[in-house]
């Protein structure tokens, strides 16, 4: 009965050390797999990142020539607004200088409305 037992609880240690082999492969294999979806993942990213830094290129490359476009339209469209405040400005300097002189120079001689005379 001894050599039985002694022989069952053999069987069990025997046991016990094959289920923590299987318990450590178990483990190591968690282990890659999360590293194989880390590295997996990365490269998705990366792919995406590409794809949509391509994307925003083609964007940019094809609305450039437009901003480039607009610029010229509000650059001349400038340009015609800057002459004719020029002509305006030279066309009416005369008059408006002349129009303030006068109002510096005319002087009418009055006493102030609140000023009362004193009867004597």
């Amino acid at each position: 009965m001894a050599t039985q037992q002694s022989q069952s609880i053999q069987t069990l240690l025997e046991a016990e050390k094959e289920a923590s082999k299987v318990v450590q492969q178990a483990r190591q294999y968690r282990v890659q797999k999360l590293k194989d979806a880390r590295t997996q993942a990365a490269k998705e990213i990366e792919e995406y990142r590409k794809a949509k830094e391509q994307e925003f290129k083609a964007f940019e490359a094809s609305h450039a020539g437009s901003t480039q476009s607009a610029q010229t339209a509000i650059d001349k469209e400038t340009d015609v607004k800057r002459k004719e405040i020029t002509e305006q400005y030279n066309k009416s300097k005369d008059q408006v200088v002349k129009k303030l002189l006068d109002r510096v120079v005319l002087v009418k001689p009055e006493l102030h409305r609140n000023l009362k005379k004193i009867e004597a």
